[in-house]
């Protein structure tokens, strides 16, 4: 059992996330510019189809938790496991999130999230909007990066997503590339076709974002009202 010390306060392992909120929206990308996007980590991205890559965006509302309270807003690339060069629909099942960017909106989560899993994580700032239609921007150093607005889902029954799942996730800082496996356990779950919006800024990270085709119509959204969470220590792959 290992622990890290984060601004004076000791984490021992594994992190726990005991409630969260999540809205995601999962899209179908070019799978070449995804690659070039992401080719600073070595990693392949995952072509679930000829030509094609998944890019899953994501905003979590910590609310419970070792870390705090905080907003934190994902762009994740599905990439292969390394070594693998595995396609089709099927590679998708052992495929893990790259995570490219993810902006924060508190100091704790920032530090510790750089310094123990190698996130790319920044200091931003959100606008959350929750009313029948639910709305966030991302703010970094005063430029708009990115939004979405996002529609109600139908609910999905509780016994198709209350099974704990391990997901692995990757990083790459400082040219040192990881892998943490996070357990995560949904409840209160809601999906739907399309439904979610991407507006962009002209922060770089929207620069980025339009290279794989933003704004685009998702292939589906979801949200889920609790959100229960255990990171282990990150692995170093290569360096």
């Amino acid at each position: 059992m290992t622990q890290h010390t984060i601004a004076g306060t000791v984490l021992t392992m594994p992190v726990k996330i005991r409630k969260a909120h999540q809205h995601m929206a999962m899209f179908s990308v070019d799978a070449d510019a995804a690659q070039q996007l992401i080719d600073y980590s070595g990693l392949r991205v995952c072509r679930f189809l000829p030509g094609r890559a998944i890019a899953v965006l994501m905003l979590m509302r910590y609310e419970d938790g070792d870390l705090g309270q905080y907003y934190e807003y994902g762009t994740n690339v599905m990439v292969n496991p390394p070594g693998s060069d595995a396609t089709g629909p099927r590679a998708l099942q052992s495929a893990g999130a790259f995570i490219h960017h993810l902006p924060v909106d508190q100091a704790f989560t920032l530090e510790a999230g750089t310094k123990i899993w190698g996130y790319p994580k920044v200091m931003s700032e959100f606008t959350i909007r929750d009313g029948h239609t639910y709305s966030f921007d991302v703010t970094i150093d005063g430029q708009f990066a990115v939004g979405m607005d996002f529609r109600p889902g139908l609910p999905v029954p509780g016994k198709f997503t209350a099974k704990p799942q391990a997901h692995p996730t990757y990083s790459c800082r400082d040219g040192v590339v990881r892998r943490t496996v996070g357990e995560m356990k949904l409840s209160d779950v809601r999906y739907r076709p399309g439904g979610a919006r991407v507006r962009l800024g002209e922060h770089p990270y929207a620069k980025e974002l339009a290279s794989l085709g933003f704004p685009k119509r998702a292939l589906f959204s979801g949200s889920a009202g609790n959100v229960e969470m255990s990171f282990a220590d990150a692995e170093e792959l290569r360096s």
